[in-house]
């Protein structure tokens, strides 16, 4: 798959081969617009054999297998041929090779390309910008929310109706956000990374968490944080928060504070509560948690009274 779509590679392609005749030429263009010695040693130990569209091609398809798709080059080449104004008369006139009409016809063709494309790109960005942003605006009251919570500690959705354990556990990470929407941090939805589930993700004071949220009858237990601590330590400067409505056990929190590699907080029912009760924000809450975590080492704490909590 290449950075651009097959129309504008293809038409890139007809424009190199309408400006220039020499395949050192062509080969300079692309070393011009910083495509490596990987990408250009085939090209030249063979330029002899090789035809000139023959010679782009096989530049394409090394930029084509890049971990980056090549889209620097590919971006620099397209600036480059879409301001190209420079005709050598030697083959456009003399020796009449190359057709300047048909060559600015190109050009003008690939312009109308990109510009059709930014544009659609942009509309793109638009559109889900706005959709975003309604999401914030038609963010629920805290009283809402607060209902919607204590209709989950009731084994009821907001309308009433009796849900079972697979349902609250969706609907909990849907309350999750409409928390954080509420006190306008920013949230993902889940979503699936390879072999992984991941409930979600915030993003607070320029650092993002992942986001762990779990509604069993029980206290959660030592291998659920675990799992969730492999899922965390296996990103980059990773950091979670571990929701668990009823608690955590006596055993598992012990497990983690033992190591004392910390890399996330623990929240349960009673502080979620504090928030839709009106006490404090979630980003207050956070700010507290967060804080006492890293200079302190407490992951569990109560945000009321500051002291740690520990499970008996």
């Amino acid at each position: 798959m290449s950075a651009f779509s097959k129309d504008i590679t293809d038409l890139m392609r007809t424009c190199i081969l309408s400006i220039f005749w020499p395949k050192t030429d062509i080969i300079d263009f692309f070393r011009d617009n910083n495509c490596t010695k990987n990408e250009l040693k085939d090209v030249e130990q063979a330029q002899e054999e090789l035809k000139r569209a023959q010679i782009v091609d096989k530049v394409f398809n090394k930029l084509n297998n890049r971990a980056d798709k090549g889209l620097g080059q590919y971006r620099s080449m397209l600036k480059s041929l879409i301001e190209w104004d420079t005709f050598d008369p030697y083959f456009f006139e003399k020796l009449k090779k190359l057709n300047k009409e048909e060559a600015l016809r190109n050009i003008s063709q690939l312009k109308v390309l990109m510009e059709i494309r930014d544009h659609k790109e942009k509309q793109k960005i638009k559109d889900r910008r706005k959709v975003e942003q309604e999401r914030y605006d038609k963010k629920k009251s805290l009283e809402q929310l607060n209902n919607q919570f204590m209709m989950l500690y009731q084994g009821k959705n907001e309308q009433g109706k009796t849900i079972n354990t697979q349902e609250r556990g969706y609907l909990f990470e849907s309350f999750l956000r409409d928390l954080a929407i509420y006190d306008s941090i920013k949230v993902t939805d889940p979503f699936k990374i390879t072999g992984e589930q991941i409930d979600g993700a915030i993003k607070f004071e320029g650092e993002n968490y992942l986001l762990e949220a779990k509604w069993h009858d029980a206290f959660t237990s030592t291998e659920a944080l675990y799992k969730f601590g492999y899922k965390v330590e296996g990103k980059f400067y990773g950091r979670g928060i571990f929701i668990s409505v009823n608690g955590f056990s006596a055993d598992s929190f012990k497990a983690l504070i033992v190591g004392k590699s910390f890399t996330m907080i623990l929240i349960d029912g009673a502080d979620l509560s504090q928030i839709t009760g009106g006490f404090i924000t979630f980003s207050e809450l956070l700010d507290k948690k967060i804080s006492e975590a890293q200079t302190k080492g407490k992951i569990y704490i109560d945000v009321t009274t500051m002291k740690e909590k520990i499970p008996h």
